[in-house]
């Protein structure tokens, strides 16, 4: 595949040479098939190139935001994608590492659950729900499973989606978490707990609230204790960050857990659950946020 870039800015790309003939972008991602609408797994080879226009080229080059957004690695071959379908044209996608798949090429780690790795939507596309329309098809693509994972670092408008999403969903509260890979217990940290905390750091009725959902899973002592330590992710092409912020939270967090004194030691095993990953990928994000992932996109 041939871009054909502007002399004055090489990161605007003005077209691509496909099939023996030179496409503007945006006739790319559009097809003239009135079957392709919502949600449709990437199979073909066509698909894959429409994938690979959507985050390296749409995502990564022209609507990224360097400042608010990760930037995801190519997608492989084999990966396991959606892409959204809207009026013929090709608005949005998210990709999934499969429970038991490798974490990448260089270990022989495997994810131990199934994890929304990257998701993007097209920024004119933005603000409509198209953010909550994947996240809940993924929670629904894995209704058997006790746990899902969301590639860490989160954006901060991801973390607006599944804010959003678990109010609407409270039943799902419990399955999300945010996962460093391979996502063992002590590399999770429960989504709907951490944005309870967040929005009200010394809140004891919210956390308890939240952590109710969550008392079912008995993690190991081990793993509490490391429930708010710090990861540190390296993305290839994208991801990787903000870490030190996150850090930083989670670690105000924890403090506030331990000043409750008993009652929230209780609350602590119900959660001691924590971190995900995307050290080996990305940063998972959604309308416009940037981060740095192992395959270069995004609501």
């Amino acid at each position: 595949m041939l871009l054909l870039t502007d002399p004055k800015d090489k990161e605007t790309v003005l077209a691509v040479y496909l099939n023996q003939r030179w496409w503007p972008v945006e006739d790319v991602v559009k097809t003239a098939d009135p079957s392709r609408d919502g949600l449709i797994s990437v199979q073909t080879f066509g698909e894959r190139i429409v994938l690979f226009v959507l985050n390296y080229i749409i995502f990564g080059m022209l609507e990224g935001s360097s400042a608010n957004d990760a930037f995801f690695l190519p997608h492989s071959a084999t990966e396991c994608a959606k892409i959204l379908w809207r009026n013929g044209e090709a608005v949005a996608f998210y990709s999934v590492k499969m429970k038991g798949s490798l974490c990448d090429g260089t270990t022989s780690q495997c994810y131990m659950l199934p994890v929304l790795d990257t998701i993007f939507v097209r920024r004119k596309y933005r603000r409509g729900g198209l953010g909550m329309k994947m996240l809940h098809d993924f929670c629904q693509s894995f209704m058997a499973e006790d746990a899902l994972g969301i590639s860490c670092p989160i954006s901060a408008a991801m973390y607006q989606v599944c804010q959003k999403f678990l109010q609407t969903y409270p039943e799902e509260q419990k399955r999300l978490w945010e996962v460093e890979a391979p996502g063992d217990w002590s590399q999770r940290v429960n989504i709907w707990l951490k944005i309870q905390m967040e929005s009200s750091p010394s809140g004891k009725a919210e956390v308890g609230s939240c952590m109710e959902t969550t008392q079912t899973i008995k993690p190991r002592q081990s793993d509490v204790d490391q429930m708010y330590k710090g990861v540190e992710y390296i993305p290839g092409v994208g991801k990787v960050a903000g870490d030190a912020t996150e850090k930083k939270d989670d670690t105000a967090a924890a403090r506030t857990l331990n000043s409750q004194g008993p009652e929230q030691e209780d609350l602590e095993q119900g959660a001691g659950n924590t971190q995900q990953c995307k050290g080996f990928r990305k940063k998972t994000v959604l309308v416009g946020g940037k981060a740095t992932k192992q395959f270069r996109v995004i609501p």
